[in-house]
């Protein structure tokens, strides 16, 4: 197997744009780049691995899927220009784009990139599910798919996927950076370098990863899509990552204009930027852009629902009164105001946030905040006298605040709380084995349909994502009914039975519905996000 990383010719070349794109385009004023940083750092750029934000983010730039997702969350042609279902929704063909072709690299014949095909696409997928590859997408299609042909090339331009069972929520899975299309050519070549080696058909193209230091993308000049004035994108030359972990470094480098937007504010710079109602304060007002609205994020507080379980048998969370007590014994307005600066709105409605098609606020009610209901329901439960055993909340360091304003309001209900908190690794190992009988969740999409949510409460499901171990035999049946109804307002219908059954039960107590928050500068145009908070650069362009 070829080596390209021991070329000292590539080397070379690679630490020379490298020096080119860390000079803040000074000596390079034509160049249009756009910066921005990962605190997190990036794992991996093969598209097998793309399991968090990081990840997903320089993905979506190399790569394309065979659809995505609008910024109204529907479901758009990408790689396929068209498909259809079958009359029993069993299978899908996909009728792919003819002017796609992969990136130039070593890995092909002379260097050229080759035209996609559909072999390409069943190629991605079979590896998505290879126990070899190791992928934690490999869920997309486990249980979902046909064991003898799942996947099939029909011919160069034709794809089909057969499904075990009509599972509507398909085509928004799809849209995944999992599914992104690799060629099998750029992974045997690479290797396991192949994380290092991203080969793809996205409207940027890998250039040069210094892990720890900056990721480089170029511009595609080839890639098939145009504006609706037939010009081809994306605008940008190019794309530098940062990799600063300090978050206070980051809102330096943005300060001096050497990012050129950063996502979600550092809780210690909240108040220097934004108001209690979640705006720009006076003196930044003109000098930036603030880019808020829903992302299909809810946090929560859960509880576990297992009966049997040791650690509930004796504890009053066993109660649905008391559960629900909880629920309305937070004042998520106050939460959101002063511990939030606004950003988020108090999760008054179900389980599913706003954003997503079925959701419907005044069809699915919440808890509101009402102290009085709330002691009614602990004296109901025989909690009356301050004689309620211990509750403790488990979160994590970042949640701490959170963790003390959600004790202190249960305090005042005579309910003796306390909050402790530990490592997030520790947390999830917990939470997975039924070990923690109360503590703090959040829950971001995947792709745009409620049963993303819903899912969570399956009882068919291990945790993740059924954390709460919630089982109810009603919403099983219903959570069944809704996979295979292809009328969408009677879906949406199931999808709110099934929301208010978790109202009513309180498995959970949700806090907020989350809000995507940018800080662009104003030479920025175009810069646009869904509720996904995918970065989405073919459409931006930088002025000077």
């Amino acid at each position: 197997m070829n080596n390209p990383t021991l070329n000292p010719v590539k080397l070379l070349c690679a630490f020379f744009l490298l020096v080119i794109f860390s000079c803040n385009d000074h000596r390079h004023p034509d160049k249009n780049i756009f910066h921005y940083n990962q605190a997190d750092g990036i794992a991996s750029l093969d598209p097998a691995f793309s399991k968090n934000q990081s990840v997903m983010w320089a993905i979506h730039q190399l790569y394309n899927t065979l659809v995505e997702v609008e910024e109204n969350l529907k479901v758009r042609p990408a790689l396929a220009k068209s498909w259809e279902f079958s009359r029993d929704h069993l299978a899908i063909v996909f009728h792919l784009r003819n002017d796609v072709f992969f990136h130039n690299d070593a890995a092909f014949k002379n260097g050229i990139g080759r035209k996609l095909t559909a072999a390409d696409v069943v190629f991605s997928f079979e590896r998505l599910m290879d126990r070899n590859t190791a992928s934690p997408g490999s869920w997309i299609f486990n249980s979902r798919v046909d064991s003898t042909l799942p996947f099939q090339a029909v011919n160069d331009s034709t794809f089909r996927i057969q499904l075990l069972k009509p599972f509507q929520p398909i085509l928004g899975m799809l849209s995944m950076q999992y599914c992104s299309v690799v060629a099998k050519e750029a992974v045997v070549f690479y290797g396991k370098d192949f994380r290092r080696h991203p080969v793809g058909t996205g409207p940027f193209l890998f250039t040069v990863w210094e892990e720890g230091q900056a990721l480089i993308l170029k511009k595609n000049n080839y890639y098939f899509e145009k504006d609706s004035s037939g010009y081809r994108l994306p605008y940008l030359d190019g794309i530098k990552v940062s990799f600063y972990a300090s978050k206070a470094t980051e809102f330096l480098e943005f300060q001096q204009q050497r990012l050129d937007f950063i996502n979600d504010i550092d809780a210690s710079f909240k108040d220097e930027i934004l108001s209690k109602t979640g705006n720009l304060k006076k003196e930044w007002q003109g000098k930036l852009l603030l880019d808020k609205h829903s992302y299909l994020n809810i946090e929560y507080l859960g509880i576990l629902a297992d009966t049997a379980n040791p650690l509930i048998i004796n504890s009053p969370l066993r109660f649905t009164a008391v559960r629900q007590a909880i629920n309305y014994g937070i004042d998520r307005r106050k939460m959101i105001l002063y511990l939030r600066n606004s950003i988020g709105t108090a999760a008054e409605s179900g389980f599913v946030p706003p954003g997503l098609p079925s959701y419907n606020n005044s069809l699915v009610k919440g808890y509101s905040y009402d102290p009085a209901k709330s002691k009614r329901l602990l004296a109901e439960a025989g909690y009356d006298n301050n004689n309620m055993p211990e509750i403790k909340l488990l979160t994590i360091p970042n949640y701490a605040a959170l963790g003390t304003y959600i004790v202190n309001e249960l305090k005042q209900l005579g309910i003796n709380a306390s909050v402790e908190t530990v490592q997030k690794s520790l947390l999830l190992e917990q939470t997975s084995k039924s070990q923690v009988p109360f503590f703090r969740g959040s829950w971001i999409a995947d792709y745009p349909d409620a049963e993303n949510y819903l899912g969570v409460f399956y009882s068919k499901n291990p945790a993740p994502p059924n954390y709460t171990r919630y089982h109810n035999k009603l919403y099983d049946l219903l959570y069944e009914r809704s996979l295979g109804e292809e009328n969408d307002s009677v879906r949406y219908d199931i999808y709110r039975q099934m929301d208010r059954m978790i109202i009513h039960d309180a498995p959970v107590i949700p806090l907020w519905y989350d809000m995507v928050l940018h800080l662009v500068h104003t030479n920025i145009q175009g810069f646009t996000s869904n509720s996904l908070n995918m970065l989405e650069l073919r459409r931006v362009k930088k002025f000077r």
